[in-house]
C-alpha cells in the first residue's frame, strides 16, 4: 500500500485514558495510518466518524457506554467494520464475549506496540476480502 493510501485510512481509538490514546496515535501515525482519537464511545458515535473508520481499537470499561455496547452498535451500521479491544482487566467472560461477537481481537494493557500494529495490519488487510 502506497504512503499516500495508506494515509487514507483511518483507524480510530476509543479509550477514556490520555495515555492510552496517545500512545496508540503515535503508533498509528508511525505507521501510516491516520488516527482518530476519542475519550468517549459517545464521542466516537456522535463524531460521525464511524462512516470512514477502517479499524476501531476500544477500551472495555469507560464511563458511559462501554466497549462491549460499542461493538454492538458499530455492528448495526457496519458489520464487517474490525474492532480490537483492550483492556487493563483479564476477564475471560468479557474477552470470550467480545470475540464472539465478532472483534477480531483482544489484548491486555499494557499492550505490545508491534503487536497490535500487527493486529490492526491483519484486521485492515482481512476486512479487503
Amino acid at each position: 500500500m502506497k504512503s499516500s493510501a495508506k494515509h487514507m485510512v483511518v483507524v480510530v481509538a476509543v479509550d477514556d485514558d490520555f495515555r492510552v490514546r496517545e500512545s496508540i496515535e503515535s503508533l498509528v501515525e508511525s505507521a501510516g495510518y491516520t488516527p482518530q482519537l476519542f475519550p468517549t464511545a459517545e464521542d466516537f458515535l456522535r463524531s460521525g466518524k464511524l462512516a470512514v473508520a477502517a479499524c476501531v481499537i476500544t477500551d472495555v470499561r469507560m464511563p458511559g457506554m462501554d466497549g462491549l455496547e460499542l461493538q454492538r452498535r458499530i455492528r448495526i451500521h457496519r458489520p464487517t467494520l474490525p474492532v480490537i479491544f483492550i483492556s487493563a482487566r483479564e476477564d475471560s467472560e468479557t474477552r470470550q464475549r467480545a470475540l464472539n461477537e465478532g472483534a477480531v481481537d483482544f489484548l491486555l494493557k499494557p499492550f505490545d506496540a508491534a503487536n497490535l500494529l500487527e493486529k490492526i495490519r491483519a484486521a485492515l488487510t482481512a476486512a479487503k476480502q
